[in-house]
């Protein structure tokens, strides 16, 4: 198992762990809600029951007794006539329940009809009502949630979302510090590599000179092959020595640039493979071109494998003159990407080759988007006929000639 696959295994245990317990609080949270709001229908039940004592009773003992009993119930709850009418009511908003009539005559009170109205509408959502049978007429005690009820319901949720924000907060910060010990532990091993390749290139390069002097082979194709190549190891070197570094960017013609590499490339892959390039041959932008060619090695290397095979390999240039975009799309002929696989390629780790780390498309982002302030992605795929991945880079001054 490649670290992609354990690192995925481990989100979706992490991720189906949180549900169980985010289910587990909801729903005991919900047993609670419905004993309390059995509770609560109980309490309203007997503070009815009691009203009706009243009016059937006339001990005033017993009077003090059933009042008791009324006060025991913080059940919000209003009674009303069989017309609708307003009765008796129990802990509502005293703010909002009473009116004062005049400044000046602070008796005289009567009841807000719009909260009135707004409440017994809400209480009538809520529960089903009471029936009492008083004075030979029937009344209903209508009742709402108390607040203690009430904020319970809403207690899991704002609870889960704090703990899920400082979840997010915890994850992004020790991401953000997981990320720049890997950033510190790439840069060392890049620059220790630079150092090492350092001797044994220069050693080369002069063992092919002495060669040269030796065998008066000047002109030989077979030499100079192999110097192309070393010079290749010499700018492999440069390009690890830059990581960690701001790159200089320069303008170039991407065509020209692409061109050169391509020149290189074709030579040393299977005859198989033919290589076009097309597109405006104008178009300019800012790129390193040490570090732009290994984008483009990667994502040449990463088409050949995808060809089993003949095949075919194209690269196409062109701009957006708005934007001050260049687009370079790799189109090849390959066995396909699959729609849900199109980010995943890019993670570090992942790979479909039994031999491969699974580093260079990870590596062709780093580099396009870091160094060269660009994007790369899949334009699009489709298994068994081949894929196509765009480059994205900026101008660096309005080109004319640029089109849109």
């Amino acid at each position: 198992m490649n670290p992609y696959q354990q690192k995925k295994r481990w989100k979706y245990s992490l991720l189906a762990f949180a549900t169980v317990i985010a289910a587990g609080s909801l729903l005991y949270t919900q047993f609670l809600v419905r004993n309390i709001a059995k509770s609560e229908r109980t309490r309203a039940q007997v503070w009815a029951m009691s009203m009706k004592q009243v009016f059937a009773s006339d001990d005033n003992d017993f009077y003090n007794f059933i009042f008791a009993v009324r006060d025991s119930s913080v059940v919000p709850a209003i009674v009303t006539d069989e017309q609708g009418d307003m009765q008796f009511f129990r802990g509502l908003d005293s703010t909002k329940t009473f009116i004062k009539l005049a400044a000046e005559d602070n008796k005289k009170v009567k009841y807000d009809p719009q909260y009135f109205q707004s409440e017994l509408k809400e209480m009538k959502k809520e529960h089903a009502p009471i029936k009492l049978n008083v004075l030979k007429q029937h009344w209903y005690v209508y009742y709402k949630d108390s607040d203690l009820l009430t904020q319970l319901k809403f207690f899991p949720y704002i609870q889960l979302s704090l703990i899920a924000i400082f979840l997010l907060m915890a994850y992004t910060a020790f991401s953000s510090s997981r990320k720049s010990e890997q950033d510190q532990v790439w840069v060392g091993l890049a620059k220790e590599t630079a150092h090492q390749l350092g001797t044994p290139i220069s050693s080369l390069m002069a063992w092919i000179e002495l060669m040269k002097e030796k065998f008066n082979a000047e002109d030989d194709p077979l030499i100079d092959e192999m110097a192309n190549d070393v010079k290749r190891l010499e700018i492999v070197a440069d390009r690890f020595s830059k990581i960690g570094s701001r790159p200089q960017l320069e303008e170039h013609n991407v065509y020209d640039v692409v061109k050169e590499f391509m020149d290189y490339f074709r030579v040393r892959v299977s005859k198989n493979i033919g290589f076009e390039l097309t597109g405006n041959p104008h178009q300019s932008a800012g790129v390193n071109i040490p570090l732009f060619d290994w984008v483009l090695e990667n994502l040449l290397k990463n088409a050949v494998n995808a060809i089993e095979g003949k095949g075919k390999i194209k690269v196409d240039i062109s701009g957006n003159k708005t934007k001050q975009q260049v687009f370079i799309d790799i189109t090849d002929t390959g066995k396909g990407v699959p729609r849900s696989k199109f980010d995943t390629i890019f993670q570090p780790g992942y790979t479909t080759r039994k031999r491969g780390w699974g580093l260079g498309l990870s590596l062709t982002r780093r580099i396009v988007e870091n160094y060269h302030n660009g994007q790369v992605f899949v334009r699009e795929s489709e298994v068994g006929k081949g894929t196509t991945f765009r480059i994205i880079l900026k101008t660096m001054r309005n080109d004319r000639k640029t089109t849109t």
